[in-house]
């Protein structure tokens, strides 16, 4: 079996490698996927670079998303069958409840191998079916940037509703399929991008407006402009220090700030916190979610028929370009490796 590995160099960073091993029968309680797509996170770059907080020390096999189609059950498997399509969760033993500390000791293509590979095996209770109008190359998109994106939006807090609105950093995996959510329970969206094709590209799905941050750096008074003055019940940030104040600003009095993502970096942000306070807000850490929320977003997509985004498509042996133009951040939406 063909497979790809993030060899560890000891320093933090790690080198990512083709492989072949034999894998065996599942054991009781587990089942062999035959992965047909996987797709790729920006945690996969920090993953390689030894900044992922779910990070292990020893060789894994890389990437959390991914789906495919079970080819063999072990003992004792009853709720799947062997030609099921699923997708694998990001965190393996999270299966519903509150977060607890323990699951990152199981995060995939991190502290645990992940799906960048011909086949994997996996406890039972930690992959999903697909929804049957998803082709599988789709549904690999699914288990961290939509769920993470679902989370945020309809998990924590009370659920985003019409009347609502939401601000959407970016145009990556996350806030694409934010965009597409947050359109799909009737709130109205503003997107960020320092491109206008792709805010053209957002306006395409949905997005009420678009702001370019290039051109208005101070871009949270374009949201309060656009929300005349009164700013967003929603923020999805996945910025980091870079942004957080800006998207402190931009927050409506009771509205929430989903923190997802550090794309400006680690260092401690320059700002203050009393805003939250005088406007209620709430500021909560989001890292993807749990397999019964994944569950709960798998029905809310076939009721509302969102396919997810890929901007571009790459087959297996050529993973590495995949990394490296996910490092590039031209993209729109998702990339994913075929199998």
């Amino acid at each position: 079996m063909k497979r790809f590995v993030l060899k560890q160099d000891g320093d933090g960073c790690g080198e990512i490698v083709s492989d072949k091993c034999t894998l065996p029968p599942p054991a009781a309680g587990e089942v062999e996927v035959r992965m047909e797509a996987c797709s790729l996170n920006y945690r996969d770059l920090l993953m390689k670079s030894g900044l992922s907080a779910s990070g292990g020390e020893r060789d894994v096999v890389p990437l959390s998303d991914g789906a495919g189609i079970i080819s063999a059950l072990g003992e004792g498997v009853e709720r799947l069958k062997v030609g099921d399509r699923v997708a694998l969760t990001f965190f393996r033993d999270w299966e519903d409840g509150p977060f607890e500390m323990r699951y990152h000791t199981a995060a995939r293509g991190g502290s645990c191998d992940g799906v960048l590979a011909e086949s994997v095996l996996a406890p039972a209770h930690s992959v999903v079916k697909v929804p049957e109008y998803l082709t599988t190359v789709e549904a690999a998109t699914l288990p961290c940037a939509a769920l993470t994106a679902w989370h945020a939006l309809m998990e924590r807090s009370r659920p985003v509703e019409p009347g609502d609105t939401v601000l959407c950093l970016g145009t990556g995996g996350v806030s694409i399929f934010a965009l597409q959510i947050a359109k799909a329970a009737g709130a109205k969206v503003l997107i960020t991008s320092s491109s206008d094709e792709k805010l053209v590209r957002a306006e395409g799905l949905g997005a009420d407006a678009g702001i370019n941050y290039l051109k208005h750096v101070a871009w949270e008074k374009q949201v309060k402009e656009l929300t005349d003055g009164r700013g967003v019940d929603r923020v999805i940030e996945v910025g980091g220090p870079g942004t957080i104040e800006r998207s402190i600003d931009a927050v409506a009095v009771g509205g929430a700030i989903s923190l997802i993502g550090v794309l400006t970096g680690f260092e401690s942000p320059h700002l203050g916190l009393f805003p939250l306070v005088t406007h209620n807000a709430d500021l909560s850490g989001i890292y993807v979610g749990s397999r019964a929320m994944f569950e709960r977003m798998n029905s809310f997509l076939v009721q509302h028929k969102i396919r997810p985004v890929i901007d571009e498509e790459f087959v297996f042996q050529d993973s590495l370009t995949a990394y490296a133009t996910m490092r590039d951040a031209g993209h729109f939406g998702k990339l994913v490796v075929t199998i």
